[in-house]
This record gives structure tokens, C-alpha cells and sequence, in this order.
């Protein structure tokens, strides 16, 4: 028997489906036609009664010119209370110093996204959507580019409260270089006005967090305490 949950699931992934395909002005049994898929199919998987298969989902995803992760994020649930904390920002923002901390201060684990997909970047949105799946209360430390994955970074704003550790661009720099950052690049000359460019290059979407915290006025203790009391107050 299907768990509640994934049924909950389903039917939302078949609404969104739903809305896409006749907001494409699309019928059933076109984007059978356009997808492969049997037009039965589609009609179960709207109505909540398909257990869809990825590959399946990605058939009909791209009929609809969009992709499974999209729709997948797009059915998630907005949680009403944000119990987990996403910090985001480039690297040198101090998110796994300060994630720790933060963390201990609000007695939840702490995860580095960047930990979980050591072997495989590739795979960073589909383990970020396995454990928001399962984790009530957390904090993560998210790789400084995870705000270009769009599907990504919708899921968190939807699933989290999104915290941008803003930061210097010469404290970005000074924490890149005490971290002994031995990326290729990070001794090249031009280096430091290649991070000053991303940064800039960044910062709209940084910018769309919940929250923002100063790290280079507050320092670290400081920005623990500002995200602590900010996040217990929402």
C-alpha cells in the first residue's frame, strides 16, 4: 500500500502536470502523442492515481518543455514554518563556520550539501530534494553556486528560510585564503578580481534569501546570534 505521503505527492505532481499541458493549450491526447506516454497514462497521472516512473516523468516534462526536476519542485509544498536554515553565499561567507555554530546554538543538525555530492556534483539537486524530503529541522551549508540551479534554489526558498552570509569582497578573499583554497585558479594573479567579479555576478540572486546577515560588521559570534534570534522569530 502507497504511503500517505507519496500519494499527497502524486496528486500534486498530476495538478502541476494538469496546469502546464492546458496552459500550453495542450489536450491529453496530444501530449500523449508529443510524450509517448498513453493518453490512460496521463489521464491517471493528473488525477493523482499514476505511480509515475523518473523516466516517464521525464517524457512528459519535456513534451511540456520543462524538465521532472521542475516539476517535482513545483509540487512541493511551501512549508507555513521554515524549520530549516539554508545558508547561502559565496565561498569565503564563513556558511560551514557559522553553520556549525548556528546549529549547536539551535540544537538541529548541521549538513554541508556540498558533503553529500562530494563524488558527483551532478547529483547535488536530487540529494538536496531526498533529504528536505525527510529533515524537519537542520542547517545546511549550500555550495556557493547552488543559487544558479534553478530548481535548486526555488527549493529552497520554498522549503527553508534562506540566510545570505553577505560578506566583503576582501574578507570573501582573506577566508578563501585561510582555508587554504587549492582549487585551480586560487593562485592565479587575476584571482581575487575574478571572485570580486562572481560575487558581483551573484548578488541579485544572493539577494533573493529570506534573510541577509553582514558577517564582516557582525563577525561570526555576531552573525550566529543575528540568524538565531531572526530564524526563532519568524
Amino acid at each position: 500500500m502507497m504511503r500517505d505521503d507519496h500519494l499527497v505527492l502524486l496528486s500534486a505532481v498530476g495538478g502541476v502536470t494538469r496546469k502546464l499541458r492546458e496552459g500550453r493549450g495542450l489536450t491529453r491526447r496530444e501530449l500523449a502523442e508529443k510524450s509517448g506516454v498513453s493518453e490512460r497514462f496521463l489521464a491517471d497521472l493528473e488525477t493523482g492515481q499514476g505511480n509515475i516512473s523518473l523516466a516517464r516523468l521525464h517524457d512528459v516534462a519535456r513534451a511540456l518543455g520543462t524538465s521532472a526536476g521542475e516539476l517535482l519542485v513545483a509540487a512541493q509544498p511551501e512549508r507555513q514554518e521554515k524549520r530549516v536554515v539554508a545558508l547561502v553565499g559565496l565561498r569565503g561567507a564563513g556558511k560551514s563556520t557559522i553553520g556549525k555554530a548556528l546549529a549547536e546554538k539551535l540544537e538541529v543538525p548541521f549538513v554541508e550539501l556540498d558533503a553529500l555530492v562530494e563524488k558527483d556534483r551532478r547529483l547535488a539537486r536530487e540529494v538536496l530534494i531526498r533529504f528536505l524530503a525527510g529533515a524537519d529541522e537542520a542547517v545546511i551549508a549550500t555550495g556557493g553556486g547552488v543559487v544558479t540551479d534553478r530548481e535548486a534554489w526555488r527549493l529552497l526558498q520554498k522549503r527553508c528560510t534562506t540566510v545570505w552570509l553577505q560578506a566583503t569582497p576582501e574578507d570573501h578573499w582573506k577566508r578563501v585564503l585561510e582555508q587554504g583554497d587549492v582549487r585551480p585558479g586560487a593562485a592565479s594573479p587575476h584571482a581575487q578580481e575574478e571572485l570580486r567579479a562572481l560575487l558581483k555576478a551573484r548578488e541579485p540572486l544572493y539577494a533573493q534569501s529570506a534573510l541577509a546577515v553582514d558577517t564582516s560588521r557582525l563577525g561570526i559570534p555576531g552573525a550566529v546570534e543575528e540568524i538565531s534570534r531572526r530564524v526563532t522569530s519568524r
